[in-house]
């Protein structure tokens, strides 16, 4: 018997996501396997894969699809990887939990560190954070768009299309792929916001829901991830805006780290704050970046 319907996207990494959700569903709840329905769920993001999400609608390409049929009452729930999931959402929908965060960085392919690339090379990725980072510590390169899910980017790879691209490390030891590439340290390549972060969202006024939801919670995770898209928030960025962050807690004590950049990679500004998470840490380090931001980072945040 079905007792709740989780709506996901239908890639491989979506559906081990949803799967993991599932899982900790039916322990927490003592549910057997078959409790709990994976409705995947097409999105545009999934069928456009020939330009940059920025150019055609952002983040909600990846949201939009799964929003309307949880609020239509087609499903109970909706797993999302949260770095996809733009910063101000429906009033009717509330993030109800989030799983244990799994690796934050990022991993190089095609080579074992930035020094290791060849002069010019030519590296595919999609991410303006990504393309700013690159270009600040290695103008040379040559980066070009590359999409799709993870095998379509190392196929891509593979036939030479790029000489190396960027992938989340979660994703790949997720899919079971964790020997592809080199991670990079945090302090090399600060991650987007909410990478590594699985999030479950319901609708905002199903108080069944969301106490089922909620009991999977990892409150650190949520913690931190509130933190860093709150950053995200203050800054008012958007798919364009090359912006990086991570949060960490230990203790009572959140500590947040940002970063912004010039498109090009060309200014690069650094900071952090620490506080209680329920401190409006995200406005403050938002303030202090852009004070001491050139007008080419600047332009690009409404805050």
């Amino acid at each position: 018997m079905v007792e709740f319907r989780l709506g996901t996207r239908g890639s491989p990494l979506a559906l081990t996501q949803a799967r993991m959700v599932r899982a900790a569903l039916c322990t927490a709840h003592g549910w057997a396997e078959d409790a709990v329905e994976l409705v995947v769920i097409r999105t545009t993001g999934d069928r456009v894969q020939d330009r940059a999400l920025a150019e055609i609608g952002g983040k909600a390409l990846w949201t939009k699809e799964l929003d309307r049929a949880l609020l239509a009452g087609e499903i109970d729930a909706a797993v999302h990887s949260m770095k996809d999931v733009e910063t101000v959402r429906p009033t009717a929908i509330r993030i109800a939990a989030m799983l244990p965060r799994a690796d934050v960085r990022d991993r190089l392919i095609g080579a074992e560190s930035l020094d290791d690339l060849t002069p010019g090379a030519v590296v595919g990725t999609s991410s303006p954070r990504r393309r700013a980072q690159l270009l600040a510590v290695r103008p040379d390169l040559r980066i070009v768009l590359l999409r799709g899910n993870v095998e379509t980017r190392l196929a891509k790879l593979a036939a030479g299309e790029v000489d190396a691209t960027l992938l989340a490390a979660a994703g790949l030891d997720r899919l079971g792929r964790g020997e592809v590439g080199h991670a990079l340290a945090t302090d090399a390549m600060l991650p987007a916001p909410a990478q590594g972060a699985v999030g479950i969202e319901v609708r905002a006024d199903d108080d069944a829901a969301h106490a089922r939801v909620g009991a999977i919670d990892d409150a650190a995770t949520h913690a931190c991830v509130a933190a860093e898209r709150a950053l995200l928030a203050a800054l008012k960025a958007d798919c364009h805006s090359p912006v990086a962050a991570l949060a960490a807690l230990a203790g009572e004590t959140l500590v947040l780290r940002g970063e912004l950049l010039a498109e090009d990679g060309s200014a690069r500004i650094e900071g952090f704050v620490e506080g209680v998470a329920t401190d409006d840490l995200g406005a403050a380090l938002a303030a202090d970046l852009l004070a001491r931001a050139p007008e080419a980072v600047r332009r690009l945040f409404a805050a």
